[in-house]
């Protein structure tokens, strides 16, 4: 339950400031992509330090499936880990509502991912491509190989990196659990989208644990 619990934290922290900084901080100079981005990557610097040690800081179900894939998990584990993200998500939208309606603010952008000027096709090679780079990072990092006292960093800066280009194209999901949650307050397009920002992202990350356990030998 710890692990979960921690999960649950880490989830609800990314999901909070990554996708509060696009809603609140959109309109103000100086933010912009590089700032939306930088919080993101800093969210999970955070939480990797912090909540590393635990649950080994996945927050995000794409993570926690190439994981199981590498066999560095069990099955229930896996399960337990996809339900503390998805309500950690949703928890922190729902805060994030909160906040915008404290403020008289429209509930209309919860920072939903959507295809953008994409077609269907083209937001899918997306996210996929830049899960799998994230992924790969991930579980190369914290692998036999990897340097745990840096991982945290090197993820967090890979993170950041991904969304630069991501957010002009999908708004940059590469985690289920940080789409789920503002999809289903919104509803409209980005509800009948979320398919691709689940499917997608899972499927870097299943590439990712491929490449990274056959090629670059990470499994534990």
């Amino acid at each position: 339950m710890k692990k979960a619990l921690a999960e649950f934290i880490g989830t609800f922290t990314l999901v909070l400031f990554g996708t509060g900084t696009a809603v609140l901080g959109g309109g103000i100079e100086g933010i912009g992509t590089p700032g939306i981005a930088l919080a993101f990557g800093l969210s999970i610097v955070a939480m990797a330090y912090s909540i590393g040690t635990i649950s080994g800081c996945h927050i995000n179900p794409a993570v926690s499936i190439a994981m199981f894939i590498n066999k560095r998990m069990p099955l229930k584990e896996l399960c337990i880990y996809l339900v503390a993200q998805i309500l950690g998500g949703i928890v922190a939208t729902l805060t994030l509502r909160t906040f915008l309606l404290a403020s008289s603010l429209s509930t209309d952008n919860l920072g939903q991912n959507g295809f953008g000027a994409l077609s269907a096709s083209g937001a899918f090679l997306v996210e996929m491509i830049l899960t799998f780079i994230f992924v790969l990072v991930v579980m190369t990092t914290t692998g036999k190989q990897g340097n745990a006292a840096f991982a945290g960093l090197a993820i967090g800066l890979t993170l950041t990196l991904v969304h630069l280009l991501g957010i002009p194209l999908t708004g940059t999901s590469v985690n289920p659990a940080r789409s789920i949650a503002p999809a289903l307050f919104t509803g409209q397009a980005a509800l009948s989208e979320l398919w691709l920002f689940i499917l997608a992202p899972i499927v870097g990350g299943v590439l990712a644990a491929l490449v990274s356990k056959f090629v670059l030998s990470s499994e534990k």
